[in-house]
């Protein structure tokens, strides 16, 4: 298929179409307003259903209802419409229902601003809600990664009968690139719905869906179960890119939008005779803990470059078992990166070392 320039939130909405959805619910906020916008013109085309629901709340629960009901469904929101959501993620997440969250994340906290941030790392990654439950969450870095991602998201999300989220940022959402619309044979054998609530007929036994156990006992066997389906996702589902990391003297952790900025200064500090490799985390959870294992003995330290105040430290910490020192650098509130901010701190950095 020919490339065709798009938006990227309109992008999402066309690969979340194509990959079979047919349920949008959803509530306007900056900078993802253009998804629902196309979902509206485009999901009667199909066949489906779009519907702008009277608030976040009201959005995730439907979408409860739809995946109970064995829909591929989907609802997109930004930083504080996704906090709106948690409740229902959680109880969407104890049920066991496949759905796709996609968040195009705003500065914060609260209502913050509109200019694009990686300010919801901590509440992607860690669940949001509460209870002992994860999400699988992909991180792409440009718009055909997004588009070649959001069928994977839709079978994961089925096979694993999770919720799965998409993480974007305001520039994701709002850059336009060229991207195409690949065929592509799932890589998961989905199993029959057999658990959904579309009435007996007259030949089974009635399905619930819940997520209430009231027995403590039934309810940590429930949590056992559910943590050995995070503990395949962990095993299955971790996705990462390395670059240069062979002969590099610091390695720096990115992801996203930022990680594209932190390529450009990783040629300009070759050119200066400084090597640096890269780990992007595509999936923030399962995080990538086995790509720190490819870094060879000459790097000196490892930089996490975000545009948050420094939440994937931990996770870069964790995977780096004390082997290098951990440094950060970022910018906070809809302020971006730039290739020359992390230069000067990688020479800071080599500096130091040296």
């Amino acid at each position: 298929m020919a490339k065709v320039l798009m938006k990227g939130n309109e992008a999402i909405g066309a690969a979340a179409i194509k990959a079979g959805c047919r349920y949008f619910f959803g509530y306007p906020i900056t900078p993802q307003n253009e998804l629902p916008e196309y979902m509206s013109r485009e999901m009667p085309k199909v066949g489906g259903v779009f519907l702008q629901a009277e608030s976040e709340v009201a959005a995730i629960n439907m979408v409860y209802g739809a995946s109970g009901a064995g829909a591929r469904v989907m609802t997109s929101s930004s930083s504080p419409g996704i906090a709106l959501k948690q409740e229902g993620i959680t109880y969407i997440a104890g049920a066991e229902l496949p759905c796709v969250i996609v968040n195009i994340v705003r500065g914060g906290p609260g209502l913050g601003g509109i200019q694009p941030a990686q300010s919801d790392y901590n509440q992607v990654t860690r669940g949001g809600g509460n209870g002992d439950y994860k999400l699988l969450v992909y991180a792409p870095a440009n718009l055909q990664e997004m588009v070649d991602l959001m069928q994977e998201a839709f079978d994961a999300a089925d096979y694993y009968r999770n919720p799965v989220m998409m993480v974007g940022d305001g520039m994701i959402g709002q850059m336009m690139e060229p991207i195409e619309f690949k065929e592509s044979k799932s890589r998961f054998e989905l199993p029959l719905k057999e658990w959904v609530t579309t009435g007996t007929k007259g030949t089974r036994k009635p399905n619930i869906i819940n997520s209430l156990f009231l027995d403590p006992a039934e309810l940590e066997n429930h949590n056992i179960r559910l943590q050995a389906k995070y503990d395949a996702m962990k095993a299955n589902e971790v996705k990462y890119e390395a670059y240069n990391l062979e002969d590099a003297e610091v390695v720096i952790v990115a992801y996203g939008t930022t990680s594209r900025i932190v390529r450009n200064a990783i040629i300009d500090l070759k050119e200066q005779g400084i090597n640096v490799g890269l780990i992007r985390p595509i999936t923030l959870w399962p995080f990538p803990e086995k790509a720190f294992d490819q870094i060879s003995d000459k790097c000196k330290a490892l930089l996490s470059v975000e545009m948050s105040m420094g939440q994937m430290i931990d996770d870069i910490k964790i995977a780096g078992n004390g082997r290098w020192p951990v440094h950060f650098y970022g910018r906070s509130g809809g302020m971006i990166p730039t290739p020359e901010g992390i230069i000067g701190k990688v020479k800071e950095l080599v500096g130091g070392a040296k």
